[in-house]
């Protein structure tokens, strides 16, 4: 395949809405980005990270070292969790505005990310809360210029706007999202060396978090055909790609192959959407916060697999031929279909249930009520090719346990 073909070692620059540096050394283009910044005259950064991964990835050492021969002064918030918190953003966003902050830096997978992202609004607001931003009770208009650099290979938030945080303040379970045009990163990194110390299920669920993202965006009610050509390479290269990371997670094609694979996943959904697997897993993991993202995703995603493919069988056969081959567009291949990605999933190392979860039948009423309260998910259930009616989503969860 042409694969073998690309030196992963000579960093290519890929140009969207965000400029993404892309390759083993990737790291070192901080230092070209800090000297640029610099020139336009921003000099105080807010750093915004999680506890550890930051420095064990190797990033802090050259982010710290570019920031310095740069004069550039700058504060580190490293609290960030999986499935961030809304009280996370207010407190980097205190941080950063006591400093001056002139631009953030975001390092780590999405939930880091997502949440320099959003503390980039919310210092232009400081009489303005996190909650109050996700929540939609203000409509912002401007952002802090956002620098990421990503970790892990799922998110794809170095390359769209999109940004999620959990509200979980007076017994909300909320977990929003928002997606501002000003919000994408004006320059990202996505370096595979940063990748190697990225334990294995954090390898397995963000992989699969970006095959979820291409899997609703190529079938939603506003896809293109730049969604399903992004959506097809995907898949395919997170299935032949993800076993090797898995077994050798020093793999630097494997890791350079993922992540472009996440990357482009970012930008599918960024354009097509995403809808049902979204929109019910965000009520999993508000419920259940260490619950990681794309494990939530997985164990939902057979059942929904199994409706979505009724509507969109022509799009879904040809997108998911990588992994289960020989699939012809006909609707009555559905359950076929739900049965080919728990196999898939199964094969990975996926086997949980909504059971194994903690979530009982008892749970259902709560997560449908979530699925439809929660800000912002209203608008993925009405991108659905399907009519996300109560008894759908009801089901869907009642087949996952």
């Amino acid at each position: 395949m042409w694969e073998k073909t690309m030196p992963i070692e000579q960093v290519r620059e890929i140009r969207g809405k965000s400029s993404v540096f892309l390759g083993i050394g990737a790291i070192e283009k901080i230092y070209d980005i800090a000297n640029e910044v610099k020139t336009r005259g921003l000099n105080k950064a807010l750093i915004v990270t999680g506890k550890s991964g930051y420095k064990k990835c190797g990033a802090w050492d050259y982010v710290k070292k570019a920031l310095e021969e740069n004069d550039i002064e700058y504060v580190l918030y490293n609290k960030v969790t999986p499935n961030p918190l809304n009280t996370q953003i207010d407190e980097a966003k205190i941080l950063g505005i006591e400093l001056g902050a002139k631009f953030v830096i975001g390092i780590g997978g999405g939930s880091s990310i997502d949440t320099a992202k959003s503390a980039a609004i919310m210092i232009n607001y400081p009489n303005k809360t996190a909650s109050e931003l996700y929540e939609y009770k203000f409509t912002p208009k401007k952002s802090l210029p956002v620098i990421a650099i990503n970790t892990t290979h799922g998110t794809g938030s170095e390359g769209n706007r999109f940004a999620v945080t959990s509200i979980l303040d007076d017994g909300k379970e909320f977990k929003p999202a928002i997606a501002y045009d000003f919000s994408y990163p004006m320059y990202s990194i996505d370096d595979p060396k940063l990748m190697i110390t990225l334990p294995k299920l954090q390898t397995l669920y963000t992989s699969i978090d970006a095959v979820n993202h291409v899997f609703e965006a190529c079938t939603t009610s506003v896809t293109s055909p730049y969604s399903v050509l992004l959506a097809k390479e995907t898949v395919r290269l997170v299935d032949k790609y993800l076993p090797k990371a898995l077994e050798n997670g020093e793999d630097l094609e494997a890791r350079y192959y993922l992540s472009y694979a996440a990357l482009m996943g970012g930008i599918c959904f960024d354009n097509g959407m995403v809808h049902l697997t979204h929109a019910l897993e965000h009520p999993l993991s508000a419920m259940k916060p260490n619950l990681a993202h794309g494990l939530g995703l997985a164990v939902i995603l057979p059942s929904i697999a199994k409706y979505t493919y009724k509507a969109r069988p022509e799009v879904l056969a040809d997108v998911l031929s990588p992994i289960i081959p020989e699939l012809k567009g006909y609707k009555e291949e559905a359950v076929k279909v739900s049965l080919g990605i728990k196999k898939w999933l199964h094969d990975l190392g996926v086997k949980e249930t909504l059971s194994d979860l903690g979530f009982k039948d008892e749970d259902i009423k709560r997560l449908v009520e979530l699925t439809f309260k929660t800000p912002s998910l209203d608008l993925l259930l009405n991108c659905s090719p399907i009519k996300s009616t109560e008894d759908l989503i009801t089901a869907i969860y009642k087949e996952s346990l």
